[in-house]
């Protein structure tokens, strides 16, 4: 086993303490007695409470999650559909147009993006607010999923397809039946990507939104032009703790799905 050298350790450290220290003390100092985010006054949990009795932050936040939800939801479906066709139909015509197309957002500015969707909201009279975030969002979210699904599918054997085909499974069955599950785990890590990107983003939001929908990321940022109050922090911790979970589902959900895909590998090879 190769051990780790001294300049791998201090380059992880000086890594890991950059991403990471700020948001430990986001979470220390969200259980500060004081009202001053810059001095300790002590431990105390009031901040949560407050948190809780503020309905326009609980607002943002019920937002937030629904539009995450249903934008992760929508953009895994379709993006994975966009990688099928990507990584399974070959040189077809359009490719080149429907890839790029595909993957425009991976590296076009948020404010272009954002700029873009609101012109054409405009120019279809669509009145902004819940809905045009959650397209705007699935717009977004989109290319994330289909990368992740894509990868798993370049590396997927597809004799195990073709076997079920063989044996009279229809091509609706087989996806549903083969394919899916085993690349499941690809699919679930890509909803989550896109989960996340959807709570994080503000400029798209910003962009698309109308009254009566500001997400939280909105919320927070006009909130903290005035000056970073004691709640900002407990919401802040509170969605930090919202994204652990559900990444510490995701991953317990993975690995049982690599586990049970290993497992019924296995037994085919040990079928006689």
């Amino acid at each position: 086993m190769k051990r780790l050298s001294l300049f791998n350790v201090v380059s992880l450290t000086i890594g890991f303490t950059f991403l990471y220290l700020p948001i430990v003390l986001l979470v220390i100092y969200s259980f500060n007695a004081g009202r001053s985010v810059a001095v300790w006054g002590g431990w105390s949990t009031k901040w949560y409470g407050s948190v809780f009795e503020n309905q326009q932050l609980l607002d943002a936040a019920w937002i937030t999650l629904k539009v995450g939800v249903l934008s992760a939801s929508v953009a895994t479906i379709l993006g994975t559909m966009a990688a099928i066709a990507l990584a399974r139909h070959g040189r077809f015509h359009g490719r080149t147009l429907f890839s790029a197309m595909v993957y425009a957002p991976l590296v076009m500015p948020e404010v272009i993006t954002g700029l873009s969707l609101l012109l054409l909201f405009v120019a279809l009279n669509i009145d902004r607010g819940f809905w045009t975030i959650v397209l705007s969002h699935i717009t977004f979210t989109m290319c994330f999923v289909a990368v992740v699904v894509q990868s798993r599918l370049s590396s997927f054997d597809r004799s195990i397809e073709e076997a079920a085909l063989d044996l009279g499974c229809t091509p609706f069955m087989t996806f549903f039946r083969i394919t899916l599950p085993i690349i499941l785990p690809a699919v679930i890590s890509a909803w989550m990507l896109a989960f996340t990107l959807s709570l994080d983003d503000l400029v798209i939001a910003s962009f698309t939104t109308g009254p009566g929908a500001t997400t939280l990321p909105m919320k927070i940022y006009s909130d903290v032009r005035l000056g970073v109050k004691p709640e900002i922090n407990a919401i802040c911790s509170l969605m930090v703790a919202v994204v652990t979970i559900a990444v510490i589902i995701a991953s317990v959900l993975t690995k049982h799905q690599e586990v049970e895909r290993e497992r019924a590998e296995r037994l085919a090879a040990n079928a006689p």
